[in-house]
């Protein structure tokens, strides 16, 4: 009978495909948020993962990843290779969680964070998000800018 439920453990972890838990991998762009107005040129993007171990792009370990961000790039067949040198495509293969694009033009915007193993594969199942937001004016990013300090200037 332990030598069966051991068997059972062992093939529970295996069909979990590697992932924390046995949860399947996911993304989620927490900042910026969906629909916001942030200013600009430079945004800070910021990404949480759950199922997955975030980790440098040469570790070739079961249920790690890393992060790539596709900026206002349309996503690539997400069972082939994320491609390199690519403008508005960024490799985060340090395990990073946040990268600071930077000049971004005033107008709408699209994030989509993708998660892929070590080959720069997506994993499977996918592991995607995507966001849209506006860049604002410079004058409008300073008027929302002045507005914060002053509400929070009034603050007792």
């Amino acid at each position: 009978m332990k030598q069966f439920l051991a068997l059972c453990l062992v093939l529970g972890l295996l069909s979990c495909g590697g992932s924390e838990a046995g949860t399947p991998a996911s993304v989620a762009i927490i900042s910026p948020l969906d629909g916001a107005e942030v200013p600009g040129p430079d945004v800070l993007v910021r990404l949480e993962a759950g199922g997955v171990t975030i980790t440098s792009a040469d570790n070739h370990e079961p249920g790690t990843g890393h992060h790539h961000i596709f900026v206002d790039h349309d996503l690539t067949p997400l069972n082939d290779t994320i491609p390199a040198g690519i403008s508005g495509i960024i490799h985060l293969g340090r395990g990073q969680t946040e990268f600071l694009v930077q000049g971004l033009a005033p107008g709408g915007h699209r994030l989509i964070a993708v998660i892929a193993e070590w080959t720069h594969v997506p994993l499977s199942p996918p592991a995607v998000d995507t966001v849209l937001f506006t860049v604002l004016e410079p004058s409008d990013a300073e008027a929302e800018l002045d507005g914060e300090a002053s509400a929070a200037d009034s603050t007792p």
